[in-house]
């Protein structure tokens, strides 16, 4: 998969048929994926709004 200039959600369809999607970053690397199947459009938009509003104000925790 080619880079993108911005980090971009891909969706796709499981093998279930569900809507997921992957985070790649500038690099095309995945950074993160959706970890569970939607069988919406409105719920697979929902989950990636989320993302997008509250991803910056995610604080990092170490866990021992």
């Amino acid at each position: 998969m080619a880079a993108s200039k911005t980090p971009t959600f891909y969706v796709y369809k499981d093998d279930a048929g569900e809507l997921r999607w992957r985070l790649r970053s500038t690099n095309g690397k995945v950074i993160a994926d959706s970890g569970e199947g939607y069988k919406t459009n409105r719920s697979l938009e929902n989950a990636i709004g989320i993302i997008q509003g509250q991803a910056s104000a995610a604080k990092t925790v170490y866990v021992k």
